[in-house]
C-alpha cells in the first residue's frame, strides 16, 4: 500500500501569482516523509534519542499542474531505492490536486546522518526495516553504497 495523506492548501503555501509556491511542494514531501517515520515508530524524539536524522543530497521536482488556493492536494511517497544496509534511501513523492491529476513528482536522494560525528551512518535496523516497507515505486533499484573516502 503506498503512505499518502492529504493537506490543505494555506494561505503561507501561494505565490504572488496565486497559486502554490515552488517551495511548498517539497515542503510537503518532507511532512509526509516525518508523518510516515512517525508513524512507523520514529518520531522526531525517538531521532533525538537515537543520535541521527535524515538527510538529502538531492531534490529534484518536475511540476505538471499548478495547484490553486483552497484546494486539498494529496501527497504520497514510494520507495525507488535503498542500500543494503538502509543507509542509502531514494524516495519518489506525488502530489495530486485536489481532482486527482498529478501536479509534481519530487525525488530525493538521503541518507542518515549520525548527529554527534557529523559522519554518515547506518541505521538502526528496525529503522532500515521501517523504510523498506515503503511501497516500492516501478523505478526501484538497489542502491549501491560508495565506501568512505580514505
Amino acid at each position: 500500500m503506498i503512505y499518502a495523506k492529504h493537506y490543505p492548501i494555506r494561505w503561507a503555501d501561494l505565490d504572488p501569482n496565486g497559486h502554490m509556491r515552488h517551495s511548498a511542494y517539497n515542503d510537503y514531501a518532507a511532512q509526509l516523509r516525518l508523518d510516515y517515520l512517525s508513524d512507523a515508530g520514529f518520531p522526531l524524539a525517538q531521532f533525538a534519542r537515537l543520535g541521527i536524522g535524515p538527510i538529502l543530497f538531492r531534490e529534484d521536482t518536475r511540476f505538471l499542474k499548478e495547484i490553486s488556493p483552497n484546494e486539498t492536494i494529496r501527497v504520497d511517497a514510494q520507495l525507488a531505492g535503498l542500500s543494503a544496509d538502509g543507509s542509502r534511501w531514494r524516495i519518489v513523492h506525488t502530489v495530486y490536486k485536489q481532482d486527482g491529476r498529478e501536479s509534481a513528482t519530487i525525488t530525493v536522494d538521503g541518507a542518515w546522518l549520525d548527529l554527534r560525528q557529523r559522519k554518515l551512518a547506518v541505521p538502526p535496523a528496525e529503522l532500515a526495516e521501517a523504510l523498506g516497507q515503503l511501497a516500492r515505486h516501478s523505478t526501484y533499484a538497489t542502491i549501491e553504497r560508495r565506501p568512505p573516502a580514505e
